[in-house]
């Protein structure tokens, strides 16, 4: 009886499997690629990460075969939110989500199955697979905090060591001019976070006992990675200042990379040393505190043992059977943009650029206005209407640095009956100047939050099957006046048409 059991368990775990495969399989084979290959999030390490989650499950294979207990009802009822979250991320195209739902199944799915033991036997490989999800234009404010100070520490460092240089925003120069650095967002230094952090936490986890031990180790890499950084970008200057310009901004600024990170390797092993030192009590390697390696397994009590297994297959197949089957969402109608007229100001149609177009889909609509006092611009307005692809509309904030631009003050205006998102931005090269944006679809569903706006465009796609069509209205005027100003200004733009 037990022995059928078993089997039944094995083969119902396997389907399982193929189901979440096959559920998922967008994102494991399109969606979750072309985030590492995006030139955005630059996450050329991510490829391995999958391989790591696999060889760590292969090499504990026994000590995961060994922790196999009964079936669990927790287990089956933590599958739920990820079945859910799961069923947002593939219907709304959102692979965050994706990601999120698809590494907690695989800790909840083994749980409902064998138990807790077994869960915490895979956890970590499970987790491991969340350096997969993209970030770096998730925390583009944390880009712009960590260019800003890896250019003022290296920019210390420099006039430490007595060269003359001369620091604008993110920019270091010679102080004749003859050779300047920019550190644009992907020298942040976000992605060598992520990528030490990865590796840190696979060095910590076959290296250190505790979970204490390696969550400290762990921790130390976000530091490493950024000393490193600050240090590849010392040494650029360095070189251009001393050497010569075109070398390193060249090859050198290409390469300097593999060395700074080896550096940053070489002092994590000497962190973990350290770490090992401290930590040191004694436990065998391969064991917890408090455990034995060879506890045996609970008894497996078999009356009622198959309801558990049965009841996460049907549930898991029909999740996936419905996220996968279910027709592609239909195209809502656009709703037409109408540019309000202002008393005393003309307005003027405005051509978008190539930066404005820059990478977006063909069916993007861009209309951008002038308002004019005569040959003055008192303010401009942009509405960015979306296709069928979700790269149409972003974040604001995300490209607003890449185009040179310093961001202040963001805050939240009520104006006209709607919510806006106001910033204060200062050009490299230009004066300063106040920007408003807002999003709207074609319910007239209005939100000055990104966050939101993704939520509602996802909770449409899932259940309602259909793509939104959203209008960023944006606004940029001149720093002339105060926020009550440039609030009237904002009432003024009512494009409920």
């Amino acid at each position: 009886m037990v022995m059928k059991h078993l089997n039944f368990r094995m083969a119902a775990f396997a389907a399982c499997l193929v189901a979440l495969v096959w559920g998922f399989r967008a994102m494991i084979f399109s969606h979750a690629p072309g985030a590492f290959s995006a030139p955005e999030e630059d996450m050329s390490f991510a490829w391995f990460v999958p391989l790591f989650s696999l060889y760590v499950v292969w090499t504990e294979r026994r000590k995961i075969a060994s922790s196999a207990g009964s079936p669990s009802w927790s287990g089956f009822f933590a599958c739920l939110p990820f079945l859910f979250v799961g069923l947002l991320g593939t219907r709304g195209i959102q692979l965050r989500f994706e990601q999120i739902a698809f590494s907690g199944l695989l800790v909840a799915l083994p749980w409902a199955f064998y138990g807790r033991r077994t869960a915490a036997a895979v956890l970590f490989p499970a987790a491991f697979l969340l350096f997969c999800v993209p970030l770096s234009t998730f925390l583009d404010v944390f880009t712009v905090n960590l260019r800003l100070f890896a250019t003022s520490s290296a920019y210390g460092i420099l006039k430490g060591i007595g060269a003359q240089v001369v620091r604008q925003g993110t920019i270091i120069m010679s102080g004749d001019g003859g050779f300047s650095v920019d550190v644009a967002q992907p020298c942040s230094g976000l992605r060598s976070i992520f990528a030490l952090m990865a590796l840190t936490a696979g060095y910590a986890y076959f290296t250190q006992r505790k979970w204490s031990s390696r969550a400290v180790l762990f921790s130390l890499s976000i530091p490493l990675a950024v000393l490193g950084n600050i240090a590849r970008l010392v040494s650029i200057c360095v070189v251009g200042m001393y050497a010569s310009r075109d070398f390193a901004t060249g090859f050198y600024h290409d390469y300097s990379g593999y060395v700074v990170f080896a550096v940053a390797i070489l002092a994590m092993v000497a962190a973990g040393e350290v770490v090992s030192r401290l930590f040191h009590d004694g436990v065998a390697p391969g064991e917890e505190a408090g455990t034995k390696a060879n506890e045996p397994t609970p008894p497996m009590p078999c009356r009622g043992a198959r309801l558990v297994p049965t009841l996460t297959l049907c549930l898991v197949v029909a999740v996936m059977v419905f996220q996968s089957a279910t027709p592609e969402p239909g195209y809502c109608e656009m709703r037409k943009v109408e540019f309000p007229e202002v008393e005393g100001l003309q307005a003027v149609d405005v051509p978008s650029d190539e930066v404005e177009r820059g990478g977006l889909p063909a069916d993007t609509t861009v209309k951008k206005k002038a308002y004019m006092a005569g040959e003055r611009v008192c303010f401009t307005v942009t509405a960015v209407t979306n296709g069928r692809s979700k790269r149409s509309i972003h974040r604001p904030e995300l490209c607003l640095p890449a185009q040179g631009f310093i961001m202040r003050r963001p805050r939240d205006v009520v104006a006209g009956g709607r919510r806006w998102r106001v910033l204060d931005l200062q050009a490299a090269k230009g004066g300063a100047m106040r920007f408003a944006y807002t999003f709207r679809n074609q319910d007239g569903f209005s939100t000055s939050s990104h966050a939101m706006r993704i939520l509602r465009d996802t909770w449409d796609r899932t259940f309602h099957n259909r793509i939104d069509r959203w209008t960023m209205i944006t606004v940029y005027a001149p720093m002339s006046g105060d926020d009550e100003s440039f609030r009237r200004i904002l009432e003024t733009m009512d494009m409920r048409k």
